[in-house]
């Protein structure tokens, strides 16, 4: 009498709360998770903060922009001092004409063109860093956007698998109540205690897991020993309507990536122009002053100057400029191969994430719609039929563990939704969501 108490006391409180409350909780859920969770968006604005890789990268756009204004700078000017047509015997400065206390002063000038090309050319390489430190800010936002809805399903999974643990544990319980006073087999009890096994095994595998995301989460935001653990809640959907056709046309225009790609073909045009403009001769310009003793008879003579330009011969134009002018062409031809590359992979990756989106955002409108609660009917409809023994203890673990399945699946479609977005922001070159 007293097991059939228990059991009927477990029918009829214990295990209809159980699974009424969870659907009651997956609903609220359904409704409180239709914006980005705040505790994302303070992952994001920390990592923009304090995330060394980014730094790194903004350090590297602060550089190359310094090489900008010495790119066309002139090479420092020469001084010369020096003593010019001294006799050896004897040893005067006076005796000769020719002799002087010479003071002069050089400087080389490139061919008219080629500073400001080389401007051009630093300029470009800091306009590929800014593109890059853009490029690496996105990167960074994806990449904690991905790591958090890594953990936001892991936490979702471990709270299903605690809640489901609970509701196979009082299955067992009735199992053993009812093998107890001999309406049960003994396959019941060890079916439940099989899956309560199961259950337990993939917590304790969550819960290892979850450690894990979190420290790829704090190396993300650059921080270093001991963090406090990271909350994370399930994102959900977004009714945004996607256009293909529209992102891709903002991956053309905004994607860092192919901005920078684009400032590497003008740079290597650059070069190949510049790399031309060498069979054009330098120039050095000379000065000099040129100051005279009096001669032995006690004149005075006459200081002197001197005015020279130099210029170099490309005769090794074959050898020397040729090959550079092949290399240029070599490295802008390169240049726009691996845009063009780029470009098509940019535009794959949009179509392939969109699909993801619209998959994801059909599954768990079909879920939330149909699946689950119609799972959640035929757990009920077996949990009834098992209180008037009309089914065993096998066929209502079956309909539990294909709910549990169930909300499994949701929160992984709704975990890949927001990834592709994620990967639709990387690819379109900014935040849109």
């Amino acid at each position: 009498m007293h097991s059939a108490k228990l059991v009927a006391a477990i029918y009829c409180v214990v295990l209809p709360a159980i699974v009424l409350g969870d659907s009651a909780r997956a609903q609220d859920q359904d409704r409180s998770v239709q914006s980005v969770p705040l505790a994302l968006a303070a992952l994001v604005a920390e990592a923009l903060q304090n995330n060394p890789e980014l730094r790194a990268a903004a350090k590297e756009a602060e550089a190359a922009a310094e090489r900008v204004r010495s790119a066309a700078a002139l090479e420092d000017p020469m001084l010369e001092a020096g003593l010019i047509n001294v006799p050896i015997q004897p040893w005067r400065l006076n005796r000769e004409d020719m002799t002087m206390k010479m003071l002069g002063l050089s400087q080389k000038l490139p061919y008219p063109g080629k500073r400001a090309l080389r401007e051009q050319l630093a300029a470009k390489d800091a306009e590929g860093a800014r593109h890059g430190l853009r490029e690496t800010r996105n990167r960074v936002i994806r990449e904690i956007k991905l790591a958090y809805f890594d953990l936001a399903l892991t936490s979702e999974t471990i709270r299903l698998l605690k809640s489901n643990r609970q509701i196979l544990d009082q299955f067992l319980r009735i199992a053993e109540s009812r093998y107890a006073v001999g309406q049960a087999f003994q396959a019941e009890v060890l079916k439940a205690q099989t899956q309560l096994g199961r259950m337990n095994e993939e917590l304790v595998r969550m819960q290892r897991e979850r450690p894990v995301i979190e420290a790829e989460i704090a190396r993300l935001l650059g921080r270093s020993g001991s963090a406090p653990p990271i909350s994370a809640q399930l994102p959900g959907l977004r009714a945004d309507v996607f256009s293909l056709e529209a992102l891709q046309q903002a991956a053309l225009r905004d994607r860092p990536q192919l901005m920078g790609l684009q400032s590497m073909i003008d740079r290597s045009t650059k070069a190949l122009e510049l790399a031309r403009k060498e069979t054009l001769p330098d120039f050095d310009l000379r000065f000099s002053y040129g100051q005279r003793e009096r001669d032995p008879a006690n004149m005075p003579r006459e200081d002197v100057v001197s005015l020279t330009v130099a210029i170099n011969l490309p005769v090794w134009r074959r050898d020397k400029i040729e090959p550079r002018i092949a290399e240029a062409q070599a490295m802008r031809d390169q240049a726009l191969q691996v845009h063009q590359a780029q470009r098509n992979d940019v535009l794959a990756k949009l179509r392939q994430q969109v699909a993801v989106i619209e998959q994801s955002r059909n599954s768990v409108h079909l879920y939330e719609t149909a699946i689950l609660p119609q799972a959640r009917l035929a757990v009920e409809a077996a949990l009834s039929a098992y209180q008037v023994s009309r089914v065993d203890l096998l066929m209502l673990l079956d309909s539990q563990m294909t709910l549990f399945g169930y909300q499994i699946s949701r929160a992984r479609e709704l975990v890949n939704f927001n990834k592709a977005l994620a990967e639709i922001e990387l690819l379109a070159g900014r935040q849109m969501f």
